[in-house]
């Protein structure tokens, strides 16, 4: 089998650097610690969320991961586990992990950047968007199963219930 080369291409500027003038000109409060990686806080409707952007070099990625503070006990793993899988049948871009290490469920996607590509104010800002409105529209599925003991269907289908008309 033939291994894949690909070329390195010099860039320009860091992808990290449109992400953190991006936070700037938004006034999102954000951290960057490390020149390949950056956090960003943003507040939701149910939680305050934690949202990580990582460039990784060797397949020049873009990743982000957006967590909330809902640490899974052991006693509730597996049916996490079921809501994740359920929930991820449902996304089109991203899926949900829960992070064994730290016990705690996040969003995860990727913007590939091949070629020496540069992603676009517009790109990060809908990354950060679909991750906080993922993790938005299931957070509710997720506390569900953890606090009120309810199987992962059912928190499931409590959160994608939708009136129509009106009473």
């Amino acid at each position: 089998m033939t291994q894949l080369h690909i070329e390195d291409h010099d860039r320009h500027e860091h992808p990290l650097d449109i992400v953190e003038r991006l936070a700037s000109l938004r006034d999102w409060i954000f951290d960057r610690a490390e020149t390949d990686e950056m956090s960003v806080s943003v507040a939701g409707r149910w939680a305050e969320y934690h949202v990580a952007f990582t460039w990784i070099e060797d397949v020049e990625a873009l990743h982000v991961a957006c967590a909330f503070d809902l640490k899974v006990p052991e006693r509730r793993r597996t049916e996490i586990l079921k809501l994740v899988s359920l929930v991820n049948e449902q996304l089109w871009i991203g899926h949900f992990d829960l992070w064994s290490t730290d016990s705690v469920v996040m969003f995860r996607h990727s913007l590939l950047l091949t070629g020496g590509s540069a992603p676009t104010q517009n790109q990060c800002t809908m990354m950060l968007k679909s991750a906080v409105d993922a993790c938005e529209r299931y957070y509710q599925a997720f506390q569900f199963v953890l606090w009120a003991g309810k199987p992962a269907r059912e928190a499931l289908d409590a959160v994608l219930f939708e009136t129509e008309g009106e009473a």
